[in-house]
């Protein structure tokens, strides 16, 4: 199989690409159009800015060919962030696979903490991503933004409210959380992907 991450200027490659050696797989890094759409699957990791990242996705016209991949494709953190429609940060206009928009945390509450910084639940799973993992089960978060709970939602969790855990539309996931630092849970969705 052949797995490529998409390489971009959004961190947390490493940690990901440990994950999946773990499991036998050596993912291929890289920007480059023919390896990503001749990949079997494709993760698109990311922790960073919004707008900085889809500036640098539009000047190597990686914006177009993810919408062009037609393989099982997951996109986490940010990365799922980028593939909504929109997002509050820096005012970015996204990827517009998921409708759903992306939102700052706001909280009155001092003890509400943004970003929200480790394991929360997530709940209410659908679709072969979620295959064999309990309701309930706790997921490493590290976000300041959220998507919001729509038409693609797949999973939710809450913090100040319920929001977007994970997103679906055709080859399409996004997961909020970081699967490669979520433990056996993590590491069942990251199963669970490659064998859709």
């Amino acid at each position: 199989m052949k797995l490529v991450m998409i390489k971009y200027n959004a961190g947390n490659i490493r940690s990901l690409q440990y994950a999946l050696q773990r499991l036998g797989i050596d993912p291929v890094i890289s920007d480059d159009a023919e390896e990503i759409l001749t990949a079997d699957k494709i993760i698109f990791p990311g922790v960073g800015e919004a707008s900085s990242a889809m500036q640098y996705l539009r000047n190597k016209e990686l914006d177009k060919i993810i919408l062009q991949a037609t393989q099982p494709f997951l996109g986490i953190c940010l990365g799922m962030q980028l593939m909504c429609s929109y997002s509050q940060e820096n005012d970015t206009e996204c990827l517009g696979l998921f409708k759903e928009k992306v939102s700052l945390f706001k909280s009155k509450d001092p003890l509400m903490k943004i970003p929200q910084i480790g394991w929360n639940n997530i709940t209410n799973l659908k679709t072969e991503l979620f295959k064999e993992v309990p309701e309930g089960s706790h997921c490493y978060f590290v976000h300041s933004y959220f998507a919001d709970a729509g038409e693609h939602t797949i999973a939710t969790t809450d913090y100040f409210l319920p929001y977007s855990a994970a997103l679906h539309r055709n080859n399409f996931y996004g997961v909020q959380f970081h699967p490669e630092k979520s433990a056996l849970v993590g590491e069942k969705i990251i199963k669970n992907f490659i064998n859709l």
